[in-house]
């Protein structure tokens, strides 16, 4: 059975695909031959997109280190660890300490809400995205 379409996660492109399910299984991908963009073929790393789903080892909750133990945690504790620290970095280091990297798969108006983040609360011109190919 194919589930989907998606689009990969691994570029800018956009390209799609159909993740093939068996038996509960992700079994692999198939490319949308309808995509405009990937129409029909995809690149060494789509054609790979589903392993990570089904990995043992793939985080399924946030993760925090304390005491050097890392346990998993909420989002809100993890999400107020994160902040904290590059709070604690900054004034330590200075604004040009931290840096934000986006992402291609984020929408147009999600990387600006991420760029004003990084600009207007940590005060760092430190902003880059995955885009380039």
């Amino acid at each position: 059975m194919l589930k989907g379409p998606v689009v990969c996660p691994f570029c800018g492109c956009g390209c799609s695909f159909y993740l093939d399910q068996r038996g509960g299984d992700l079994r692999g991908v198939v490319p949308s031959t309808s995509h405009p963009v990937s129409r029909g073929t995809l690149c060494i790393k789509g054609w790979r997109a589903f392993e990570f789903l089904g990995h043992p080892d793939r985080l399924k909750a946030p993760m925090v280190k304390k005491y050097g133990i890392i346990r998993e945690t909420t989002w809100d504790e993890a999400l107020d660890s994160v902040a904290s620290r590059l709070l604690q970095i900054q004034k330590q280091h200075g604004q040009d300490a931290i840096g934000f990297l986006s992402s291609a798969k984020m929408s147009n108006e999600e990387n600006y809400l991420f760029m004003k983040l990084a600009r207007a609360v940590f005060k760092t011109n430190n902003i880059d995205h995955c885009a380039r190919l």
